[in-house]
């Protein structure tokens, strides 16, 4: 079995402008969830400015919180949308 996994992340809308990135990967204990992963992203020197519940798809799927995380996932951050 697997110690770490690799996840491909994207950022979309002004995430992708805040985080100066439109994509990125990141290594987690194999046993990670959506809550590990963005805990991971907040992390030093990373970007604390995510929101508290920050919307998350797995795979094109949205996805809670507690979703555990396989090696290979993609994993896409969406920021809140307005429209008028």
């Amino acid at each position: 079995m697997m110690d770490r996994i690799s996840v491909r992340t994207l950022f979309f809308g002004v995430y992708g402008e805040l985080a100066a990135r439109r994509e990125g990967s990141a290594e987690l204990a194999a046993d990670s969830t959506v809550a590990d992963l963005v805990d991971a992203l907040r992390g030093p020197g990373g970007l604390d400015w995510l929101p508290d519940r920050v919307v998350v798809a797995v795979n094109q799927n949205y996805a809670d919180s507690g979703t555990t995380l396989s090696d290979g996932d993609e994993v896409a951050l969406i920021p809140p949308v307005a429209g008028g």
